[in-house]
């Protein structure tokens, strides 16, 4: 399959990317059984046949894969089998499965029904493995049945060479009735001899069909299992670590293989996907890894070993545990823009502050009546600058300054020259903030208003509907809406 790091076992290995990526949060109980499950490290699966994901039954099994016959009824008869994304409770008392093993309401699942003979129910082969080397097969099943009458499912894996040599042979037992949703993972691992890089999976139901002897199976996977590797971080307790995008520290990670392993190859690797695919760190095939300081992001770490001679193949690695970094962004923190307030009146702040679970806080706390809200109302009496700090949840810190400029009164130009020379061409009124919420007119003699500006810069060219004005006195009024406050007097248009 182009594109896939797995390998094409058939169709059904379409569905494993979109699969994986967002089923791993289960709605119902589900435990590993009692097997002869990997006790060390485990590598990526060289296959996992999850039965791909869909709305409404999935499509057909091939017709190598099982004998049995295909349906879309989800209460399926004896010999029969669905590929579903729920179940319902059927009149013999089934569990009623609102997704597939996960938990995912879209992913699917085999349902079988079994034949009323004993018999192969599925059969595959897997390709690409490695000569040689160890493996953990495991599936996920479920007996269908909350009622204790009928026959329980029992089933036999056998792993095989393609000639017919068993290399494995694993049995269920009894899978018992119970009374909650429970699926258990049932698995074994089995070593492949030299030259041998395929096998072939056969699942046998041992019990006779009729009343009861009704299973759901999902998520089988091949994975190389190997002698236990650790990777830890020096000087840390755990593998979780959170940082600020400004810390310089360098982080030594340090990798423990057991003894196990003959001519070890070693491999640091990277996801920047929460483990979705892994990169190679190039150069890095020590056992001592000194991580640089990144950007923000998330950052997952693994240690790779395969024996010398193996190759560097996904099919034959062993992974360690996961180290994972999460850098997190400073806080975004705009303290506004510089203000001036006529001195004896008061003006709001107009500040902003974005992040992870950030608090925040201004200091000084002089001439202010909250430093705890992002708009406080500041009356200071003389200049001043105001610092608005934040910090995270995680420490991550920044800060920003807003000026604020004391008046003891407002300077109104009481003449300008518009008369394009660069000189005095325009009226204007420094200061005034727009917080004051203003409304500057001009009226010329006749009572006429020529001009008018409201909470904006005040500056006037002398104009009135595209013509210039003619020389003389204009009156202006000033008025805020906040106070009482209204300023009035004459300015002079000279030539």
């Amino acid at each position: 399959m182009p594109g896939s790091k797995f390998p094409t076992i058939n169709k059904r290995i379409y569905f494993i990317t979109r699969r994986i990526a967002g089923c791993f949060v289960a709605v119902f109980m589900y435990v590993a059984a009692s097997a002869q499950l990997c006790s060390g490290s485990l590598g990526d699966p060289v296959v996992n046949i999850t039965f791909g994901a869909g709305v409404g039954p999935g499509a057909a099994l091939s017709a190598a894969s099982t004998s049995y016959q295909y349906t879309t009824d989800a209460c399926a008869v004896n010999g029969f089998y669905s590929i579903l994304n729920k179940g319902i409770e059927c009149n013999y008392g089934w569990h009623v499965l609102p997704g597939d093993h996960t938990g995912n309401t879209n992913g699917y699942f085999m349902l079988v029904d079994a034949s009323l003979e004993p018999g192969i129910f599925y059969l595959d082969t897997v390709k690409n493995l490695c000569a040689n080397t160890t493996y953990e097969f495991a599936a996920w099943m479920l007996n269908l049945k909350f009622v204790t009458q009928g026959t329980r499912p029992d089933i036999t894996f056998n792993i095989e060479t393609l000639t017919g040599q068993v290399l494995k042979t694993f049995n269920s037992g009894d899978i018992p009735v119970e009374q909650t949703i429970n699926w258990k993972q049932y698995g074994f691992y089995f070593t492949t001899p030299l030259n041998v890089s395929a096998v072939v999976l056969r699942m046998i139901n041992n019990a006779p069909g009729g009343d009861g002897n009704d299973l759901a199976l999902d998520d089988i996977t091949f994975r190389p299992c190997g002698q236990l590797i650790t990777a830890s971080v020096q000087g840390l307790t755990n593998d979780t670590i959170d940082v600020c995008d400004d810390n310089s520290n360098l982080f030594t990670f340090n990798a423990a293989v057991s003894s196990g392993y003959i001519l070890p190859v070693y491999q640091w690797q990277l996801s920047t996907n929460k483990g979705t695919s892994w990169n190679d760190i190039v150069g890095e095939n020590n056992i001592l890894f000194d991580r640089q300081p990144t950007a923000e992001g998330n950052f997952w770490y693994r240690f790779m070993v395969v024996e010398e001679g193996e190759g560097t193949a996904a099919s034959c690695r062993i992974a360690s545990n996961t180290i994972i970094v999460t850098v997190h962004a400073k806080p975004l923190v705009d303290a506004g823009a510089d203000r001036m307030l006529v001195k004896g009146n008061a003006i709001t702040l107009m500040g902003n502050v974005e992040g992870e679970n950030v608090t925040y806080a201004w200091e000084p706390p002089n001439f202010i009546d909250n430093i705890h809200t992002l708009t406080p109302s500041v009356s200071p009496v003389q200049d001043i600058s105001y610092q608005l700090s934040a910090s995270s949840a995680f420490g991550c810190t920044n800060s920003d300054q807003v000026q604020v400029k004391v008046l003891s009164g407002l300077y109104i130009p009481s003449a300008f020259t518009p008369n394009a020379d660069g000189k005095n061409d325009t009226w204007k009124i420094p200061f005034l903030d727009p917080a004051y919420h203003y409304t500057v007119q001009v009226f010329n003699r006749f009572g006429q208003m020529v001009y008018q500006a409201s909470d904006e810069v005040v500056e006037w060219d002398g104009n009135f509907n595209g013509k210039l004005q003619p020389i003389g006195s204009y009156v202006y009024l000033v008025t805020f809406k906040t106070t009482n406050l209204k300023l009035q007097g004459t300015v002079s248009i000279l030539r």
